[in-house]
């Protein structure tokens, strides 16, 4: 019986299908470069949009050659909640808010105002 046995694969291991007749997606590579020369090659689908910058394995920006720069005046501030704060009061205004919170902050808390 042991010369008989069944040999069995692991389960998820392998694939039963073949490779035949299984033609890859069509792809192109698309050459991206770092202002210090260092070159990126990255491979995108054919049918995919090609971003204009690339961030290398090293955590550069690289550009897409023969590609147009992006242009660096089209992002807009961030506004921060401090910001739109100072749109709505001024400096002075906020102190004597942040005095007035205080103030009732102790008083509930049973201090007295010196203290």
């Amino acid at each position: 019986m042991s010369d008989r046995s069944l040999r069995g694969m692991r389960l998820g291991a392998q694939s039963m299908e073949s490779e035949a007749g299984v033609e890859p997606a069509p792809r192109q590579r698309v050459e991206y470069r770092c202002e210090d020369g260092e070159q990126v090659f990255v491979t995108f689908s054919s049918e995919a949009e090609i971003p204009p910058v690339w961030t290398s394995k090293t955590g550069k920006e690289a550009f897409l050659v023969d590609g147009e720069r992006p242009s660096e005046g089209a992002e807009k501030a961030v506004r921060t909640h401090w910001d739109m704060l100072l749109e709505r009061r001024s400096i002075p205004e906020l102190e004597q808010i942040l005095e007035d919170r205080i103030t009732l902050l102790r008083e509930k808390r049973g201090e007295r105002a010196g203290a």
